[in-house]
C-alpha cells in the first residue's frame, strides 16, 4: 500500500473554441460553456480549465482579442461556481484579464516561453502556473517527433522551466508540471512517459496529466470517436495516479473522479464515503 497518495485533483475541460479535437464548437456559445462548467462542478470537478485557443495538432493561432472575447464571459459566468478557475493560455494579456475575472491558475502550454510578459505577470499576481512540455508548436509538433530518451528529455526540460520560473520570482510551491502527453509525442513516447512517470514526479511538484480522449488512445483501442475513449482515459489516469500524478485534466469528470477515488483508496489502503464533492487543491 502507498500511504503517501494524495487526493487526486480533477480538472474539468471547458473548451470555448470551434476547433478543439474532442468538443470543438460544443461550448463556443458562452451560455452553453457556463452551463457546461456548472455541470462539471456538479460532477466533482475541483478545477475548471477554460481555453479559447485550440492546441490540437495542426491548430492555427488565435488573436488576443478573439481569445479574450471567447473566454471572459465564461470566466465571469463561472466565478463562484464552486471550483477554482484556470485559464489555458500562453498570452499574458489574456491571463491578466482572466485573473481579474476570478481565475487563480494559468495553464501555459509553452511553459512561459510564448510571451515574455507571462512570467513577470504570474510572479506579480502570485497565482499558480502549470508549465507543460511541448515539442515545437501546435501546427508542427506531431511532424516526426524524436527524442534521445523521451522521459529524460522531458524531465530535463521541466526542471529547466521550473528553475526559470523560480528565477523570475514565481514561488516554487505555485508551480505545477505537465509532461505534455500528446504534444509532440508518438504513441510509444506517450506510453513511455506514463510507464516512467515517477521519474517526472521526482521533480517534487504536482504533476498534471492530460490524456483525455486523445488520439493515441483511439489508435490503441480502435475507437475513432473521441467520446468513446473514456475507458482508455480512465486507464491512463489510474496508472498515472499510481505513479504519483496529482492533477488530472479530463473532459469526463464524473467517470474520471469515481475511478480516481477508488484507485486512491486502494493505493492508500483506507477510504471514506464521498458524501460531498471534495474541492481539493494541489
Amino acid at each position: 500500500m502507498r500511504a503517501d497518495v494524495l487526493d487526486p485533483v480533477v480538472m474539468g475541460v471547458v473548451n470555448v473554441t470551434p476547433d478543439s479535437f474532442s468538443d470543438g464548437g460544443a461550448w463556443l456559445d458562452p451560455v452553453a460553456a457556463v452551463r457546461r462548467g456548472h455541470e462539471l462542478v456538479a460532477q466533482g470537478a475541483d478545477v475548471l480549465d477554460i481555453g479559447g485557443e485550440s492546441t490540437r495538432p495542426g491548430a492555427d493561432p488565435v488573436s488576443e482579442s478573439e481569445e479574450l472575447r471567447r473566454v471572459l464571459p465564461v470566466l465571469e459566468g463561472l466565478a463562484g461556481a464552486g471550483a477554482r478557475l484556470s485559464i489555458d493560455t500562453s498570452k499574458a494579456a489574456v491571463a491578466a484579464a482572466a485573473l481579474d475575472a476570478g481565475a487563480t491558475i494559468v495553464n501555459d502550454v509553452t511553459a512561459l516561453r510564448g510571451d515574455p510578459q507571462m512570467a513577470p505577470l504570474v510572479a506579480r499576481r502570485g497565482c499558480e502556473v502549470c508549465l507543460m512540455h511541448m515539442l515545437g508548436e501546435p501546427r508542427t509538433m506531431q511532424c516526426d517527433p524524436r527524442y534521445g530518451d523521451v522521459v529524460g528529455d522531458v524531465r530535463v526540460f521541466l526542471a529547466q522551466r521550473l528553475a526559470f520560473a523560480v528565477e523570475a520570482g514565481i514561488a516554487e510551491q505555485r508551480v505545477w508540471l505537465d509532461p505534455g502527453i500528446g504534444f509532440g509525442k508518438t504513441i510509444d513516447h506517450n506510453l513511455e512517459l506514463l510507464a516512467r512517470l515517477d521519474e517526472i514526479v521526482a521533480l517534487g511538484r504536482p504533476i498534471v496529466v492530460g490524456t483525455s480522449r486523445k488520439s493515441f488512445l483511439g489508435t490503441i483501442t480502435g475507437r475513432d470517436d473521441a467520446g468513446d475513449r473514456v475507458p482508455g482515459t480512465i486507464a491512463t489516469n489510474v496508472l498515472a495516479l499510481a505513479r504519483g500524478a496529482r492533477v488530472f485534466r479530463v473532459h469526463d469528470v464524473k467517470e474520471a473522479r469515481d475511478a480516481l477515488l477508488v484507485a486512491a483508496a486502494t493505493l492508500r489502503g483506507r477510504w471514506a464515503p464521498a458524501t460531498t464533492t471534495s474541492k481539493t487543491t494541489a
